[in-house]
């Protein structure tokens, strides 16, 4: 089959203008499905999709409303052939004998994942790829997770919401009425983050990495919130409390200095570290992201997120450079 040289210019155009909406795409998939592997998979749907059809389109809508309308719709498909993702608070209350063997999660059960990055420069940045926003999220129907993003997040009119979902404009504002109700008894209070710029929480973060790069368990206590909460998926237990949280690290991870080694990057809007563990012939490997919310006062909330896969999709290496 020829390729005209039509098609050729036609497929130029369509990345020309397209490719600038690629990194909120992925956001806009990350809120729906909470996991970035997910999301990636679905923007190169929606771009194949859309590159096919680009000489059938009409401009009736905006390309970035059309772009939408292909992610949304491909979204919703795969959140038809599975269920909601989660993170362990969500699932359960928290551990109360951290010397007790961990509890995996219950079959069927898919674990959130972080969102590479620093968003704070795209459509609906931090706040709204925060990970208890997006866990938040997945209690919601699937249609109206998407009513809800595409109006309260990314700002779209409700005719033009009917017009991605093919609805009604009257069922729009009904899903997102259903919608906002659902969200404001299941999501968090804001957390009470510092400033990403702030040369003290900086600070605090690099007391974070020594104290476990040195299996310093006082020197952890002195940088965790007195309430901090410690999550690790794939595992369902999880633990509250600063004396609960650095006695599990100290009795299973940080039992000697140099174990661990640990690169700094961002996820969700969030400062993150990823964790190299040694292994038993001496070489640090991918082990986990740390993603922190950490505040003036201390850092809250720990989730480690235990799949060395996401390293790739950070553009991390799989064995510390300093191997």
């Amino acid at each position: 089959m020829s390729i005209t040289v039509g098609a050729v210019a036609g497929g130029q155009e369509f990345m020309r203008l397209a490719e600038p909406l690629r990194r909120e795409l992925l956001a806009h998939c990350y809120r729906m499905l909470g996991s970035v592997h997910d999301a990636e998979d679905l923007v190169q749907e929606t771009f194949l999709r859309a590159w096919r059809a680009y000489d059938r389109f009409e401009g009736r809508s905006s390309l970035r409303v059309w772009l939408y309308q292909i992610a949304t719709n491909a979204c919703l498909r795969a959140l038809e052939q599975g269920g909601r993702r989660a993170l362990p608070s969500g699932l359960g209350a928290p551990g109360e004998r951290p010397d007790l063997p961990l509890e995996t999660g219950a079959p069927g059960v898919s674990w959130m994942q972080p969102l590479p990055g620093d968003p704070a420069d795209i459509v609906a940045g931090r706040d709204h790829v925060r990970l208890a926003f997006v866990a938040a999220l997945q209690h919601l129907p699937a249609r109206q997770r998407a009513v809800l993003l595409l109006r309260d997040v990314l700002g779209l009119r409700a005719a033009e919401v009917a017009g991605v979902l093919g609805t009604s404009t009257a069922a729009v504002n009904s899903a997102l009425q259903r919608a906002r109700a659902q969200l404001e008894r299941t999501a968090p209070a804001d957390d009470a983050v510092g400033d990403l710029d702030d040369p003290g929480l900086r600070a605090l973060l690099g007391r974070y990495v020594t104290a476990f790069q040195d299996a310093d368990l006082a020197a952890l206590e002195q940088v965790l919130h007195e309430d901090v909460a410690l999550e690790m998926p794939p595992f369902a237990t999880w633990f509250t409390g600063r004396a609960t949280v650095v006695g599990f690290l100290g009795s299973r991870i940080l039992d000697r200095p140099g174990r661990i080694r640990m690169i700094p990057t961002a996820a969700n809007g969030r400062p993150a570290f990823a964790a190299y563990l040694c292994d038993r012939d001496g070489v640090h490997r991918a082990h986990a992201v740390h993603v922190l919310d950490a505040a003036p006062t201390g850092i809250r909330r720990v989730l480690v997120f235990m799949d060395a896969g996401l390293f790739a999709a950070f553009g991390l290496p799989e064995v510390h450079p300093a191997d």
